[in-house]
């Protein structure tokens, strides 16, 4: 696209979608992802880049970028430094950002060329008051972009009970239009959450709001040393999730997740409700009561295996 196109782009003072990319130490992979935002098939959008990095490398990048499109389609800004998932929420939280859909941006990923266009569709048929959260499966690459897989296709419905105890869309997948991203503002940036992501189909789910799971790969997933969070379908990877269990993550990732709910406490369904008072409950009975009152919850985790570490979880009160 040439500069007098997007010249034409910026007479909008409000774009159908804002991107929302958190950046730490991301140079190397950075231009292909930029690339490939600008080569959408929906074009209305907006980048809004909050750059965590300790030196300057990843900011020249995207401020030489920033003058190539323009600083209206792409905005630059210096991020929190407390992690990942505070640098995400620091964006949705920003008021001043203004979209009709709101879609998080990893910096190494590649976007397939119809990503916005797919989530948008879906996100257009739910009503504006209701919460909604698009997001899809993912196109496995290595450093070079050559594809290695997929990730995991789940086959039970995105639910609350799920919510609590697994997050199966990956961030940088996910797109939510106004409603979701009002609840995400209600409850605040300063929250010291695991993970953005696994938030926001909390917070959705526990509130109402409606989430879509694309079995369609919405964009080609980097896998690379420096991964924050990488594939989870690997022996290693499922592993590793069964020995964090075992080691109370979940019980912490649970305590964090409860008083952050409590921001919104009165948007929650009386149904969500009784399961985050059964789960706390739970805590403090012996074992017979404690194991019926996880079943009354109805959490689950998508496959079977999982469940069978969640049912260890339980026993030994590491939820």
């Amino acid at each position: 696209m040439d500069k007098l196109n997007f010249a034409m782009k910026t007479t909008k003072s409000r774009s159908q979608v804002a991107v929302l990319m958190a950046t730490y130490h991301g140079s190397r992979f950075l231009l292909e992802q930029l690339d490939s935002i600008v080569a959408q098939s929906l074009t209305d959008w907006t980048i809004w880049a909050s750059d965590d990095s300790e030196d300057d490398t990843t900011w020249n990048v995207l401020k030489q970028y920033q003058e190539r499109i323009g600083g209206a389609l792409l905005h630059l800004q210096k991020g929190p430094q407390k992690g990942f998932a505070a640098n995400f929420l620091s964006l949705v939280c920003q008021s001043n950002i203004e979209a009709d859909y709101f879609a998080y941006c990893d910096q190494d990923d590649v976007w397939e060329v119809d990503k916005l266009k797919r989530a948008i569709r879906w996100l257009a048929e739910i009503p504006e008051n209701v919460p909604a959260l698009y997001c899809s499966r993912t196109r496995l690459v290595d450093e070079q972009n050559n594809e290695i897989g997929l990730s995991p296709l789940f086959s039970k419905p995105p639910r609350f009970a799920n919510a609590l105890v697994q997050n199966i869309g990956g961030g940088n997948t996910m797109v939510f239009n106004q409603a979701a991203r009002s609840l995400l503002m209600q409850a605040g940036a300063e929250l010291p959450l695991v993970a953005h992501d696994w938030w926001t189909y909390i917070v959705v789910t526990g509130c109402g709001g409606q989430v879509h799971c694309d079995p369609k790969p919405s964009l080609r997933y980097r896998q690379h040393p420096l991964n924050l969070i990488g594939r989870n379908d690997s022996s290693f990877a499922r592993m590793t999730r069964l020995k964090m269990l075992w080691k109370g993550h979940l019980l912490v990732s649970n305590d964090k997740h409860f008083a952050a709910l409590e921001r919104v406490k009165k948007l929650i369904t009386p149904e969500n409700l009784y399961i985050i008072n059964e789960l706390s409950s739970a805590r403090t009975m012996r074992l017979a009561r404690r194991l019926k009152a996880f079943r009354r919850t109805g959490i689950h985790r998508q496959t079977s295996l999982g469940n069978l570490g969640l049912f260890a979880a339980a026993l030994f009160n590491k939820i």
